[in-house]
């Protein structure tokens, strides 16, 4: 079934991207959003690079990527300059130079110590990497993430850093039935994000919403949602 699966995604890959986006734009549209305001960054995560390139040629240009070792092999071998690498998962200390060699993008910084490190080891030559903090809403113990209690004190250790960019927030949320429970995260995060403003910070991303729920995200202000499975089917 796997096997079978990682042979047919390039044939079903460019009308499941299209299909996604098609509900990004309805999502933004019925929000009174410019549907250009929302990223869709495709989790590749598990899929080989043939399945990646395809995805590439239809027109995907963000890609999130959860495993450092992983998407290493994978930015090194497909080498597109037309691809902006995010990185999605949690990321251990002695992960940080690959990160900050490769990604344009960490959206899972969770403490100050790691975003220190990606500040001193992002290449000169290189412009500054974009960051979200990672958030933990609803206290999960099995999730990473800053505690919101602490998020003021994160966000102004990592602004100051200067191979760094903070752009905004973003979490994995509790798994909910309800779907008003579900978009009472995203909104919880927007508020965060809001709250941050308005001490002099400018953020400007929310980084949220996957598969099942992207919609409710951009109901709440997503300006990126991650999305695997709805364009790449089951990971083989």
């Amino acid at each position: 079934m796997a096997a079978s699966n990682m042979l047919t995604r390039p044939q079903n890959l460019a009308a499941d991207l299209q299909a996604v986006r098609d509900r990004i734009t309805a999502a933004a549209l019925t929000a009174g959003r410019d549907p250009v305001s929302v990223t869709l960054v495709g989790v590749s995560k598990t899929h080989p690079a043939a399945v990646v390139q395809a995805a590439i040629a239809a027109g995907l240009t963000d890609l999130g990527e959860n495993y450092v070792q992983e998407a290493v092999a994978k930015i090194d071998g497909i080498a597109d300059p037309r691809v902006t690498w995010h990185l999605i998962g949690p990321l251990q200390g002695n992960k940080t130079r690959d990160v900050a060699e490769r990604f344009q993008w960490v959206h899972t910084v969770d403490r100050e110590k790691i975003a220190r490190r990606l500040s001193e080891q992002r290449p000169h030559h290189a412009p500054p990497l974009q960051v979200c903090l990672q958030v933990r809403l609803g206290g999960e113990e099995s999730k990473s993430g800053v505690e919101p209690q602490e998020l003021e004190a994160l966000a102004g250790q990592v602004a100051v850093l200067p191979r760094l960019r903070l752009r905004g927030l973003m979490c994995i949320p509790p798994a909910e039935e309800d779907p008003a429970r579900q978009r009472h995260w995203f909104a919880e995060l927007r508020r965060l994000r809001d709250a941050l403003n308005a001490r002099g910070h400018a953020l400007d991303v929310l980084s949220m919403g996957m598969s099942a729920d992207f919609e409710l995200a951009i109901a709440e202000g997503a300006t990126h949602v991650r999305v695997g499975t709805a364009i790449f089917g089951p990971r083989p």
